[in-house]
């Protein structure tokens, strides 16, 4: 098994990681979960009637593997059985890599459900949104079929198309769109300054090195940018990745103190996880922008910095995935993903189907500013008098982005109210 799959990850959206412990704890010992000898002559005769009687021909291994997929889909969303390909595809994620449409998908009451497109993928550049649901694939219906053969439906080489029909809530009639499949490499960190004063740092997804490439860029926007005001983290359309990375830029921003804790059945699904001394993020005022796309990882950075008072939340309610995943070996081309606990934030909360909550609740949209570039003006008129201090207004260097440049209403906000805390600050000094 791939050295990846051995590390702390979270996350149980369609193929992406998860979170491992070590397969040597033993189960608890409990009278009331052994199989009985009739459980089992049970098994073996449904066994012996779909061999001999069922339509189709199977073979013995064919029916074992459907076994193993119906006992962990009748358990969660987040639990499933995984082939070599599979095993593939997670280790791929934990880098970044992908083939496909580029979509986090979960089964919502029997549908095949969008959680978040992913940065730079095809589905992102195509519109698709979260809490869409996908009917139809290439034109046949899904309904009624498992995860795992709606997931096959939408398998695909890069470069072949699929046609995906959707059921939007925000809109009356049904839509199509046409996506080509295609290798993805999502780049997990970018920063930029916004509105002259303002550092944006967006983490696409928590990957291997997620935290080391947030630590520089974090770290060149500090050491470039001396007069910035505050920080804009966004964790939106995030669908979470490795534990290890969502801990360590928590950390960041934290001296000291519980950043998350996992509790389960077995001993060693009981884990803490503590902020370190030293803060990189040199308490700059911190705004946190998540949505339903916002998973996992995302989910545990948020919570950690909004129980510490470290982090204004801003945005809308997060998707809710608070289970913990192990990967369990089978043999060298099969494993499992079994569900075995729940994280809580520092404050002992459990997100699970319920989200981190916003400080501040902000819905999706985008700002329409109504710039007047015609303005009348004193110094417009002909024959004006100048001004007699000879000041000619503030210059301004450096500008990059004002705040009316901003479409997003979400990150607008944001940038706003690190702008506007900072001027009330200067008033109370």
């Amino acid at each position: 098994m791939n050295k990846y799959i051995r590390q702390f990850l979270i996350i149980g959206l369609a193929f992406n990681p998860l979170f491992g412990f070590s397969q040597e704890s033993n189960p608890p010992n409990s009278d009331e979960g052994q199989m009985s000898l009739e459980d089992l002559r049970v098994f073996v005769r449904v066994f012996e009637q779909l061999r001999q009687a069922y339509v189709e021909e199977l073979s013995d291994s064919e029916l074992f593997e459907m076994a193993i997929w119906g006992m962990l889909t009748e358990l969660d969303p987040h639990s499933e059985f995984l082939d070599l390909e599979a095993i593939h595809e997670l280790e791929d994620s934990t880098e970044g890599r992908f083939q496909g449409i580029g979509v986090e998908l979960t089964m919502e009451d029997d549908f095949l459900t969008i959680v978040t497109p992913i940065d730079g993928s095809p589905a992102e550049r195509a519109g698709i949104e979260p809490g869409d649901i996908i009917l139809q694939i290439n034109g046949e219906s899904i309904e009624g079929l498992s995860f795992r053969q709606s997931l096959r439906k939408l398998d695909g080489q890069s470069g072949e198309p699929v046609l995906l029909t959707l059921d939007r809530l925000s809109e009356r009639n049904l839509l199509e769109i046409e996506l080509v499949r295609e290798r993805i490499a999502v780049e997990s960190v970018k920063s930029r300054v916004v509105a002259e004063d303002i550092g944006y740092l967006r983490v696409a997804q928590f990957q291997q090195d997620t935290g080391a490439e947030f630590e520089d860029e974090l770290r060149e926007l500090i050491q470039n940018n001396p007069l910035l005001v505050g920080l804009v983290i966004d964790l939106r359309n995030n669908p979470g990745g490795l534990l290890h990375s969502s801990v360590e830029i928590a950390d960041m921003f934290l001296e000291s103190g519980l950043i998350v804790s996992t509790k389960g059945r077995l001993e060693s699904s009981n884990q803490e996880f503590y902020a370190t001394p030293g803060v990189l993020g040199n308490q700059l005022p911190l705004v946190i922008l998540i949505n339903r796309g916002s998973a996992s990882a995302a989910e545990i950075v948020a919570g950690a910095l909004q129980d510490h008072d470290r982090a204004i939340i801003l945005g809308d309610t997060s998707f809710g995935k608070g289970s913990v995943q192990e990967i369990l070996n089978v043999d060298e081309n099969r494993a499992i993903k079994l569900t075995i606990a729940l994280y809580y934030t520092p404050s002992g909360r459990s997100i699970q189907a319920q989200g981190i909550y916003p400080d501040i609740r902000v819905d999706r949209g985008s700002v329409d500013w109504n710039r007047d570039e015609s303005a009348l003006t004193e110094a417009s008129l002909s024959g004006h008098l100048d001004n007699a201090s000879g000041d000619e207004g503030p210059e301004l260097i450096g500008l990059r982005e004002a705040l009316s440049d901003i479409e997003d209403v979400q990150l607008a906000h944001a940038v706003s109210l690190l702008q506007g805390s900072q001027l009330l600050n200067r008033q109370t000094r």
